[in-house]
């Protein structure tokens, strides 16, 4: 995956502003942003998911312009065919787990019905071992399953790219040890290119094939890998 983000964004509030000015260009399907919190991590995510419009700049993905302010090019989100997981996965509580990822391929408002035939739907829920609790609710089920439901609603429209936002931080050791290495297992397997963001050194660890440093907006270190990577020049959260 060719990627370019090249933007600045100045977000003010009444007691603060805050100024993020990056450019990065990379060729992996493996890309990970690190940095402490409050270092323009999620505001960048965002912007290439078209959650936020920057100021000026331009953002390319796999052959294609998402935002380009000098050529007036804005994408709305759901036009840039990628997929976008939110820290706390946005699950709707009143849908079952099947319906949860059936909607990911629906258009318009209307729920999928619960005992609606989907062949992809199906898949999905075999690839992710969430059969046997298909008809069961968000509430119901537990964080590893609630996040490998998010992942199917988000990889059944066959994104251009994944972006997560620091998918395993609401998880226990245990389990965020386990979504890890499943999820390196399935990015391996699909070669769904991600870009992930996180502040844990263990995400840059798995994931981190080109590694993009952070720190009050701006790159800190273009580290490459994690290889290259001292973890101690590293931003601390």
């Amino acid at each position: 995956m060719l990627l370019e983000i090249n933007i600045d964004k100045t977000m003010r509030s009444p007691k603060r502003s805050f100024h993020l000015q990056i450019g990065i260009v990379s060729d992996s399907n493996r890309i990970v942003i690190y940095g402490p919190s409050g270092s323009g991590k999620s505001l960048t995510l965002k912007a290439v998911a078209g959650l936020i419009t920057p100021d000026s700049g331009r953002i390319f993905v796999d052959g294609a312009t998402l935002f380009d302010s000098a050529a007036k090019i804005n994408l709305k989100p759901q036009a840039r065919q990628l997929a976008y997981l939110f820290q706390d996965y946005a699950l709707f509580p009143h849908l079952t787990v099947r319906q949860n990822i059936a909607f990911g391929a629906v258009r318009g408002c209307l729920n999928p019905r619960s005992n609606e035939k989907n062949e992809a739907v199906d898949y999905w829920l075999d690839a992710f071992r969430l059969t046997p609790i298909a008809h069961q609710y968000p509430d119901e089920i537990s964080g590893g399953q609630r996040q490998r439901t998010a992942l199917a609603r988000a990889l059944i429209v066959k994104p251009r790219a994944l972006l997560l936002d620091e998918p395993f931080s609401a998880l226990d050791p245990v389990l965020r040890t386990r979504m890890r290495r499943e999820l390196d297992e399935l990015q391996l397997r699909l070669v769904v290119p991600i870009i992930l963001i996180t502040h844990d050194p263990e995400d840059v660890r798995v994931f981190g094939d080109h590694v993009i440093c952070f720190n009050e907006g701006r790159i800190h270190d273009k580290a490459g890998s994690w290889d290259s990577v001292e973890e101690e020049a590293l931003p601390t959260a």
